[in-house]
């Protein structure tokens, strides 16, 4: 059985859509297929869809939540309520090619791999300031980060059994799944694919949620900005001492002239700067620790398809 995950926030104009083309390609591949969608708070009339199409097809399941917990916890979500011994996670706007999915599938029972990812060959259609700062993005975290991430690839991809159990071992609450499917290994191929603009609706992902996003993985799979800002507060102190030693050399020799005080207000702003700037580093890592230590559940579901059954 193969088991395709489908996050799903304010998507009630894509989801049929996105169904009809799964079930076309489905014709050409001879596993069996459970569609396990994750209803993420949407406002739209996504749930009725779902509750239609889960009435309507014994192999469509859903999971709705109490309310928005993020792409990431839709992802973890359908993850652990899958039971296929291929799982895929696909987004339902069909930005994610479904064609691509029988040769996914060929690959992993012929080479006997992993997993199959995929990943964007171009950006069209994209604001060329987004796709400037997501290559700067992936350039930037493969240098600092020991886990290594492809420029462009999509979440899209299909796994192995033995590889969704081992990213399920990974339970914390700060998730960043392109990083989590790389950290955990396992052999891996990438199929490139032309970019696609969404089918139907208007994507969720805003410039600064992006934004977030990124710094999130950073934070999650590097510890180079807190050396950064160790570097930054060394670096400062001996600059420090030694603007006080040639202040002090300075006096003595020429005396202690009162002028100069708007270079004093300026290095102290500078040096303020810095200390906020590398407390700032500090504390967005302590938040994380905090947020861990809580031990709250990554979602809460309020309805399954099981509801319909009672």
């Amino acid at each position: 059985m193969i088991s395709v995950i489908v996050p799903c926030f304010n998507e009630e104009e894509a989801i049929p859509l996105f169904f009809a083309e799964m079930e076309k390609v489905k014709k050409n591949i001879t596993h069996e297929f459970e569609y396990i969608f994750i209803n993420d708070g949407s406002a739209d009339k996504t749930l009725e869809v779902l509750r239609k199409l889960a009435r309507t097809h014994h192999f469509v399941r859903y999971i709705s939540f109490s309310r928005n917990f993020g792409k990431e916890a839709a992802l973890y979500a359908g993850l652990q309520a899958a039971t296929g011994e291929l799982v895929t996670v696909m987004d339902v706007d069909l930005q994610d090619p479904p064609e691509l999915l029988p040769q996914m599938v060929q690959l992993i029972e012929t080479k006997g791999i992993d997993c199959v990812g995929t990943r964007r060959s171009d950006r069209k259609g994209e604001p060329p300031i987004r796709s400037f700062l997501a290559k700067k993005f992936y350039q930037l975290i493969n240098r600092i980060s020991e886990t290594e991430m492809v420029d462009g690839a999509r979440d899209y991809r299909l796994m192995t059994r033995q590889m969704v159990d081992a990213i399920l071992e990974l339970t914390e609450h700060n998730r960043f799944s392109k990083g989590l499917f790389s950290w955990v290994g396992f052999e891996t191929e990438y199929i490139s694919f032309e970019n696609r603009e969404r089918t139907a609706g208007e994507t969720s992902w805003s410039f600064w949620k992006l934004f977030n996003y990124s710094i999130d993985g950073i934070i999650n799979f590097s510890d180079a900005p807190l050396n950064i800002a160790s570097f930054v507060g060394a670096f400062s102190c001996m600059a420090s001492v030694i603007a006080m030693v040639f202040i002090i050399i300075r006096a003595l020799l020429f005396g202690d002239p009162t002028a100069g005080w708007p270079s004093l207000v300026t290095i102290i702003l500078f040096i303020g700067g810095i200390q906020l700037l590398c407390i700032g580093i500090i504390g967005k890592y302590i938040g994380k620790i905090f947020l861990e230590t809580k031990k709250r559940p990554v979602y809460i579901v309020k309805e399954t398809e099981k509801k319909l059954e009672q």
